[in-house]
């Protein structure tokens, strides 16, 4: 099933949900002991595959990190052909000095920010949400 293009009604649905729990980001050239179940997202780079993971994992494998996430995850099933979204989300949150990591899947887009940072992200997304509903 194909996700939606059209940016209004992505920004309308969009029905972000903050996920419990802290998230890292770390980077290995080596295998980790991990099974596939314990990884959040995954991408292949040149120095080292890169790993979201919950915290609380990474510290009992002695990982190293240097930012602790919260995950937030947009409920819209949005096409990877979608333009503007990303844009649309981090523009938002940039606006707010809010950094964010946006990881595109198959059918939604999560956003990392960090973890003090969490409930003002939220405010900001259901903000966002809620002025592109009341746009005729």
């Amino acid at each position: 099933m194909a996700g939606k293009k059209e940016l209004t009604q992505l920004l309308n649905e969009m029905e972000p949900v903050l996920h419990s729990g802290e998230y890292v980001f770390v980077s290995s050239k080596h295998s980790i002991p991990l099974d596939f179940k314990e990884i959040v997202a995954s991408f292949k780079e040149e120095e080292g595959t890169t790993l979201i993971l919950e915290k609380e994992k990474a510290d009992a494998l002695h990982l190293d990190y240097d930012y602790v996430a919260s995950w937030i995850t947009l409920n819209v099933h949005s096409s990877l052909e979608a333009v503007g979204l990303t844009a649309a989300i981090s523009n938002a949150l940039a606006q707010e000095g809010i950094p964010c990591n946006v990881v595109a899947a198959y059918y939604h887009d999560h956003i990392f920010v960090a973890q003090t940072e969490a409930k003002a992200a939220m405010q900001v997304l259901t903000n966002l949400m809620n002025t592109k509903r009341e746009t005729p």
